[in-house]
C-alpha cells in the first residue's frame, strides 16, 4: 500500500466517523420525538461499519503461519532482528493490493428496542390509556458514542497529517 492509499484509508474512516457523529446528533435531537412524519415513534439509529476486502495475497503475506506468508524468503538471513526483504511483502506494500483496506458504511439501521411508555394523559399523542410512547434513547449512551466518533475522527486526521509529513520528508530527501 502506498502513502496515498493510506490517506484514502484514513479518509474513508473519517467519512464513516462523521456519519456516525451525524446519526448520534439526530438521535439526540429526536430523543423526545413522539411521532415522525409517518406517525410512528422515532427509533434510535445505529451506523453499521464494514471492512473493505483486501487482496488475499497481501493478507497471506502478513500471516506468518502460511507457507508463502513468512516475512523471510527461503534462504534469507535475519540480521539484527530485522527480517530480510520479502518480494511479496514489498510488492504488496507498494500498491499491488487491488482493494484498499479500510472501512465503509454498510447500513444505517433502526434500533428494534420497544419505545418507552410514560403516563401523560394531557399529551396530544397520548393513547386511550394515557401513555405516550417515547424513543428508547439514553443521552449518556449517545454522548459516549459521540465521544468515540469524535476521537476516532481526530486520530484519523492526525494519521493524515503524519502521512503528509512523511511525503514531504521523502520529497526533501529526493531533492538532495
Amino acid at each position: 500500500m502506498n502513502l496515498f492509499a493510506m490517506m484514502n484509508t484514513s479518509g474513508d474512516a473519517m467519512r464513516a466517523e462523521r456519519m456516525r457523529a451525524e446519526v448520534v446528533a439526530a438521535n439526540m435531537a429526536n430523543a423526545e420525538t413522539t411521532h415522525t412524519a409517518t406517525g410512528e415513534t422515532y427509533r434510535r439509529q445505529h451506523v453499521v461499519f464494514a471492512s473493505n476486502q483486501a487482496n488475499p495475497e497481501f493478507l497471506n503475506t502478513m500471516n506468518p503461519g502460511s507457507a508463502e506468508g513468512s516475512f523471510l524468503e527461503p534462504g534469507a538471513v535475519n540480521i539484527g532482528g530485522l527480517p530480510a526483504a520479502n518480494s511479496n511483502f514489498v510488492s504488496s506494500m507498494t500498491g499491488a493490493a487491488s482493494v484498499i483496506p479500510g472501512v465503509h458504511i454498510a447500513a444505517v439501521v433502526q434500533d428494534q428496542a420497544p419505545p418507552l411508555r410514560r403516563y401523560d394523559p394531557g399529551h396530544p399523542d397520548a393513547g386511550p390509556d394515557g401513555y405516550v410512547e417515547y424513543p428508547d434513547i439514553n443521552p449518556l449512551t449517545e454522548m459516549v458514542d459521540l465521544m468515540g466518533a469524535t476521537r476516532a475522527y481526530g486520530l484519523n486526521g492526525s494519521a493524515v497529517q503524519a502521512e503528509k509529513s512523511m511525503i514531504t520528508s521523502a520529497l526533501e530527501i529526493a531533492k538532495t
